[in-house]
C-alpha cells in the first residue's frame, strides 16, 4: 500500500508440534514476510463440572462447547500479517420486479410485506416455470427461517415443475418435513436427490436426512444407511449422525466412537458442539465403560489447537494430557506445553521448560531439540542455534524436525546476507531430504547463489535443477538464469533455446516476459548445441491445458441448473452448483466463468476466476477465450485510469498492474493498516499528495472514489519512479518492504540486470509482488493495447 511499508511477519518454519508440512511462524519476530524460502506460485472452540473432574481436561471442554455455539478463536496470538481485509462493495441495483431480487431482498431482510411480493409473483406466474422458482424459493426461505409447515406448502406446490433442479425441492421438502416431526416416506421425497443425470451436490446430505427421518422409527436402519454411504457423507455432519443414529440404537460405544472422532478433530461449528455435549451426556452415562480416547485423538485436539494459533488454550490442553498419557504420547505433550508457551510469546519460561526436558530417544525429543533451534533464533544466539542444529544431525538426522531446523537456521542467515553460512545448511536439506517438498527451492537456492557469483558450478547446478525439480515454482527462473549463462559464455543459440522453452512452457510468467525481450535481440541467434536442444527437449515439464470453450453435457446441465437457481434467487445456492461442478465435471474454468459473470463487481469475478480458473498462467492468450482473459484481468475505470497515467507519464498498463495486485480493482478496499481504494493509499500520504494531485477538498472518504484515488496513485507512482531512477523493479520492491530495506538489499551484490536483484530478495512476499505487477502488466498490455 502507498505510505506503509510490510510489518512484524515472522520469517521461521516454526509450526504446531507433529505437523511439518507448512511451517506457519512464532511471533515476534523478525519484520518479513513467512515463509521467507518460498517460491511458490499461487496460478497459484469456566469450568462448571461435576464433582471430580479436573477443570481443564476433557470435561471443561466438553462443557465449554456444549454450551458455547461460538467461535473457539477469542483473543489469538498475535500473528502473521495477512492480506488486507476487503471492505464488501455497495451491490448495484437490481431490476424491480424482478424475482430474484424480490427473493434476494427478501433472504436478506425476511420482513412480510417482502415475502408478499414474492407470493404476489408466484401466484402471478403459477402457469410457467418461474412460478414455480418462486415456490422454491419461498420453501427455501420459510424452512430458513423456521417456518416448517409453510416450507412445506410451497415446497408440495412445485410437483413436477422444475425437472432440472428437482433435487433442491425434493431436499428442502424432505428436511422441512424432518424438522416438523413428519418422517413417513421422507425417503421417497429424496430419491429425487439422487436420481439426477449428474450428481447433485445435495445427494450426500439428503444421506443424513435420510437418517434423521429413520432415526425414531427404525434406528438401526439408519446406522445401515449411513455406513453404505459412509463416503458419499459431507463431514463433519456425517459423523455426528452417525453418531446420534448409533445412540439411537443403544449402541453407546460406537457413538461415543463417532462422536470422538469429530471432537477431537474439529473445533467450531455446530458438528463440534454436538458432539461435546453428546460426549458429556454418554460420560457420565456410561461411567467407568465409556470408551477411552485414543492417546493420537488427545493429542490430536491440543495440536489443532496450535495450527490456529490458539497457544494458551494449547498449552492448557497439553497440560491436562499428562496425567493421561504415558511413554511417547506424554512426551509429545510435555514438549507441547513448552512448544505453546515459546509460540505464545512467553520465551522465557518456554524456553527453560524446553531446555529442562530429559526425554528418551524419540520424535518428541527431536522436536524438543528443534524448538531449542527456535528459542535461539529468537534471541540472536547463532552459537547456540548452530549447536542445536547439529545436535540434530547427529541423534536425529531424517527426523521431519531436522529438515525444519535447518530451514530456520538457513532462513535466519540469509535474512543477513551470509551466504557461507546459508548454502551449507540449504545443501543438507535438499541433500538428507530429497523427497521433501521443499527440496526443490532449497537446491534453488544454492543454484542460484552460485550463477549471481559467477562459480564454476553453476551450469551444472542450474541444469541439475530443471532436471531433478522440473515442476517446481523455480523452473522459470532456472530456464532464464540457464540461457544468460550461455549469453554470457558467448553460446547465444543455447541461450535461446533456453528462452525459447521458458516462453513456450511459462507464457505468462515473469521470467517468460524477460526471456522474449532477450529472444528480440539480433544477437541471440538459432542453433544451439545439440546436447543443450536433447536436455531441454527431455524437461518433464507439465504444458497447461487449453481452455476449450465448447462445454459437455455435464458442464451444459451443471449450468442450466444455476441459471434456474440464481433465477429464483438462490444465488449461493446456484455459486455452489458450480463450485460442485467444478470440482466433479471437469471443465472447472467455463464453470468458474459462468459464476464470475454473475458477480455483482469485476473483483469478485476475478477472485472467483482466480479460484476455478487452473493454470492460467501458463496458457497463450489465444489458447483460452477472451471473456476468460477479461475475467482474470479486469480494466474496470479505464478512462480515468489512462488519464491519470499518462498525465504523470507512466505506463497505463503498469499501474493497472499494479492495482490488480492490490486491491483487485475493489475501490471500496480497505486494508488492516488504514489503506484507500483502488491503489491503497494511506489518508496521510493521500493528503500529502492530493493537491499536486489535483484534488483541493481532502479527506479520506476521497480515497474510495475510483478518479480521485487513480489520480493521487499516479502520483505517488510517479514520485517514488523519480526516486528510484526511473528502475520499476527497485520501485516495486521499495514500496512492498520499505526504502530501507531494499537499499541494504543493493549492497549485498553488483546485480549485472534487474532480475538478478529481484531473485535476490530475501522477502518471499516482496519478490513475488514485484514479479507479479510487472507479470500483470505484461498480460494487461497485450490484453488491451
Amino acid at each position: 500500500m502507498w505510505g506503509g511499508y510490510l510489518v512484524g511477519q515472522a520469517v521461521s518454519p516454526v509450526g504446531p508440534p507433529w505437523t511439518t508440512p507448512n511451517f506457519p511462524g512464532p511471533t515476534g519476530e523478525s519484520a518479513c514476510p513467512t515463509n521467507i524460502i518460498g517460491n511458490f506460485l499461487s496460478p497459484t472452540g469456566e469450568s462448571a463440572c461435576p464433582t471430580g473432574h479436573k477443570p481443564g481436561g476433557l470435561c471443561h471442554l466438553l462443557l465449554a462447547l456444549a454450551v458455547l455455539s461460538t467461535s473457539l478463536a477469542a483473543v489469538p496470538a498475535k500473528r502473521p500479517a495477512k492480506p488486507p481485509a476487503k471492505r464488501p462493495a455497495v451491490r448495484p441495483a437490481s431490476k424491480p420486479g424482478n424475482l430474484a431480487s424480490l427473493v434476494r431482498d427478501w433472504r436478506e431482510t425476511p420482513t412480510p410485506a417482502r415475502q408478499a411480493l414474492v407470493e404476489s409473483y408466484a401466484v402471478a406466474h403459477s402457469k410457467d416455470n418461474t412460478g414455480a422458482l418462486a415456490r422454491l424459493a419461498l420453501g427455501v426461505g420459510e424452512y430458513e427461517q423456521k417456518n416448517y409447515a409453510d416450507a412445506v406448502a410451497n415446497l408440495k406446490k412445485i410437483q413436477a415443475g422444475l425437472p432440472q433442479i428437482a433435487d433442491y425441492a425434493a431436499y428442502y421438502l424432505a428436511l422441512a418435513r424432518v424438522e416438523s416431526n413428519d418422517v413417513n416416506g421422507v425417503n421417497k421425497d429424496l430419491l429425487g436427490a439422487h436420481k439426477t443425470e449428474i450428481r447433485s451436490p445435495l445427494s450426500g446430505k439428503a444421506w443424513l436426512v435420510e437418517a434423521r427421518a429413520l432415526q425414531t422409527t427404525d434406528a438401526a436402519s439408519s446406522v445401515r444407511l449411513l455406513r453404505e454411504h459412509y463416503s458419499e457423507l459431507p463431514q463433519p455432519e456425517g459423523d455426528v449422525t452417525l453418531g446420534d443414529c448409533y445412540a439411537a440404537t443403544q449402541d453407546l460405544p460406537h457413538a461415543v466412537d463417532f462422536y470422538q472422532r469429530v471432537y477431537y478433530q474439529y473445533l467450531t461449528g455446530d458438528a463440534a458442539n454436538r458432539a461435546a455435549a453428546a460426549l458429556l451426556t454418554w460420560k457420565d452415562a456410561m461411567g467407568a465403560a465409556y470408551p477411552q480416547p485414543l492417546p493420537a485423538q488427545l493429542l490430536r485436539r491440543a495440536d489443532r489447537l496450535m495450527e490456529i494459533r490458539e497457544y494458551a488454550r494449547a498449552s492448557q490442553e497439553y497440560q491436562a494430557l499428562l496425567d493421561q498419557l504415558n511413554g511417547t504420547a506424554r512426551d509429545r505433550a510435555r514438549v507441547g506445553v513448552g512448544a505453546a508457551d515459546f509460540l505464545g510469546g512467553k520465551t522465557a519460561s518456554g524456553c527453560g521448560y524446553l531446555r529442562g526436558l530429559d526425554l528418551a530417544e524419540s520424535e518428541a525429543d527431536a522436536a524438543r531439540q528443534y524448538y531449542l533451534v527456535e528459542c535461539a533464533r529468537r534471541s540472536t544466539d547463532d552459537d547456540a542455534m548452530m549447536a542445536a542444529v547439529d545436535r540434530l544431525g547427529i541423534e536425529y538426522p531424517r527426523s521431519p524436525w531436522r529438515l525444519k531446523a535447518l530451514l530456520s537456521a538457513a532462513n535466519r542467515f540469509l535474512l543477513v546476507n551470509r551466504p557461507a553460512d546459508y548454502v551449507p545448511l540449504y545443501q543438507a536439506a535438499y541433500e538428507d531430504f530429497p523427497n521433501d517438498p521443499v527440496a526443490g527451492l532449497c537446491h534453488w537456492k544454492v543454484a542460484f547463489q552460485a550463477y549471481l557469483h559467477d562459480r564454476k558450478e553453476a551450469a551444472g547446478l542450474l541444469r541439475e535443477h530443471l532436471r531433478n525439480y522440473p515442476g517446481h515454482a523455480t523452473t522459470g527462473a532456472a530456464l532464464y538464469f540457464l540461457g544468460r549463462h550461455f549469453e554470457q559464455a558467448g553460446d547465444f543459440g543455447s541461450a535461446r533455446a533456453c528462452y525459447q522453452r521458458l516462453s513456450q512452457s511459462f507464457q505468462n510468467h515473469y521470467y517468460a516476459m524477460l526471456a522474449r525481450d532477450r529472444l528480440a535481440r539480433p544477437e541471440v541467434t538459432a542453433g544451439s548445441e545439440a546436447d543443450v536442444a536433447k536436455f531441454l527437449a527431455d524437461l518433464k515439464i507439465a504444458e497447461a491445458k487449453p481452455v476449450t470453450p465448447e462445454s459437455t453435457r455435464a458442464t451444459s446441465l451443471r449450468i442450466e441448473r444455476s441459471r434456474l437457481l440464481r433465477a429464483a434467487g438462490l444465488a449461493d445456492f446456484a455459486d455452489s452448483e458450480l463450485r460442485f461442478g467444478s470440482r466433479t465435471d471437469g471443465q472447472p474454468a467455463l464453470l468458474g466463468m459462468e459464476m464470475a459473470e454473475a458477480a455483482d463487481f469485476p473483483h469478485q469475478a476475478m477472485r472467483i476466476m482466480k479460484s476455478l480458473a487452473g493454470d492460467y498462467l501458463g496458457l497463450t492468450i489465444g489458447q483460452a477465450p477472451r471473456k476468460y482473459w477479461e475475467l482474470l484481468f479486469p480494466l474496470p475505470y479505464r478512462g480515468d485510469l489512462m488519464a491519470g497515467a499518462r498525465a504523470r507519464e507512466l505506463d497505463p498498463y503498469l499501474l493497472a498492474g499494479l492495482i490488480r495486485q492490490e486491491s483487485e480493482f475493489n475501490p471500496q478496499a480497505r486494508s488492516p493498516a488504514n489503506a484507500y481504494g483502488l491503489t491503497q493509499v494511506r489518508p496521510a500520504t493521500g493528503r500529502q499528495f492530493a493537491r499536486r494531485a489535483g484534488i483541493q477538498r481532502f479527506t479520506s472518504s476521497v480515497l474510495l472514489q475510483p478518479a480521485a484515488n487513480l489520480k493521487i496513485g499516479s502520483s505517488i507512482l510517479r514520485s517514488m519512479l523519480d526516486q528510484n531512477g526511473g528502475k520499476v523493479e527497485q520501485t516495486l520492491a521499495a514500496y512492498n518492504a520499505g526504502p530501507a530495506r531494499v537499499a541494504e538489499w543493493l549492497t549485498w551484490n553488483t546485480y549485472r540486470e534487474p532480475a538478478e536483484f529481484v531473485e535476490s530478495i530475501p522477502f518471499t512476499e516482496t519478490r513475488d509482488y514485484v514479479q507479479a505487477v510487472l507479470r500483470n502488466a505484461d498480460i494487461y498490455r497485450r490484453l488491451y493495447r
